[in-house]
């Protein structure tokens, strides 16, 4: 007898991390529902891979609006699908965008999680449906433990950092409260030709590509010694999709274990480009954030022992991809 297909549930499916956990759900013979923004499509559309999707769309890929303000947008939507695994992806992802939106921000990272999480529970799912967050990095704030593990004490400053410690917290709550296997992936910043070029790492990288063409003198940032836990996108979707699938609930923290600066980032990009970081980039006050996260390294030890998840990336490897990728975009 051919094996039933199980039924995910994607939101923020237009984003870096939603649009490559498609691909490898896709690739396991899952029916993959992909909820995004009225306004997302637009903006999104690079990351969506019309090749490889075609071959899915309508077939074993669908899309769905889906706002995780809206509580009977939610509920409508998992009474519909009633899926066995739910991804949630959906969030206003920008930290530095968090501190002039943090209403906005908490509105959907915080409550939208509780929305989707108290939905499965009033449709009678949590013995059906598995729930995974994106929980981040950013909920330990300026801690001084270092490396940063699971039982390391939260400290957010920032809007974002906040609200993901809210919505991580409710997956907790609704797991001890309700037994709804319900878990968090703690994941360290990861980086991919998908990312938003408003970011840090692909900000960097499109502008020194730009700079290498000649189409831009010089790269603007903010400060240049933050320190981050960089990986790959793909990388961690393998761990959420490991993460949702262990025998039990649990919550883990997805990283490589190195750190590295904005400096360093700036100096290797422009060194594999023939150039010198110093003779192009500038800071400016008005890319600070009002309070800034210093230094972020995961212990990751835990996942790779019980779950046998390690990176396949390298950062060179990474940011080789980057660099290749913007050089075609502005090639065309």
């Amino acid at each position: 007898m051919k094996k039933k297909s199980k039924v995910a549930l994607i939101t923020g499916v237009t984003g870096q991390d939603g649009s490559y956990l498609a691909e490898f759900l896709l690739k396991k013979n899952y029916i993959v529902y992909g909820g995004r923004r009225r306004t997302s499509s637009v903006n999104s559309s690079h990351r969506i891979d019309p090749i490889f999707f075609s071959k899915y769309f309508n077939k074993k890929f669908f899309l769905r609006y889906l706002d995780l303000t809206d509580s009977s947008n939610i509920h409508r939507v998992l009474q519909e699908i009633k899926p066995d695994e739910v991804y949630n992806l959906a969030a206003q992802s920008h930290v530095g965008v968090s501190f002039e939106q943090p209403e906005y921000t908490s509105n959907v990272n915080a409550l939208g999680t509780l929305r989707l999480l108290e939905s499965i529970k009033s449709l009678n799912l949590i013995n059906r449906t598995r729930f995974y967050q994106a929980s981040s990095s950013e909920m330990y704030g300026d801690t001084n433990q270092t490396p940063q593990d699971e039982k390391t004490k939260f400290n957010p400053d920032s809007p974002y950092g906040i609200s993901k410690l809210f919505a991580h917290q409710c997956v907790v709550n609704y797991r001890e409260s309700y037994g709804m296997y319900a878990c968090n992936g703690i994941l360290f910043n990861h980086e991919s030709p998908r990312r938003g070029s408003n970011f840090v790492t692909n900000k960097i990288i499109k502008t020194a590509v730009e700079i290498k063409k000649g189409k831009k003198n010089k790269l603007v940032l903010g400060n240049l010694d933050a320190k981050r836990d960089w990986g790959h996108s793909y990388d961690y979707v393998r761990a959420m999709h490991k993460i949702l699938n262990y025998e039990i609930p649990m919550d883990f923290i997805v990283s490589t274990g190195t750190t590295r600066s904005v400096r360093d980032l700036c100096e290797i990009t422009f060194n594999k480009l023939g150039l010198n970081y110093l003779d192009y980039v500038v800071t400016d006050k008005k890319y600070m954030r009002p309070e800034e996260l210093k230094f972020l390294c995961g212990d990751s030890s835990e996942i790779r022992k019980v779950l046998n998840w390690s990176p396949k990336y390298t950062f060179d490897k990474m940011i080789d991809e980057m660099i290749e990728f913007w050089i075609k975009v502005i090639k065309n």
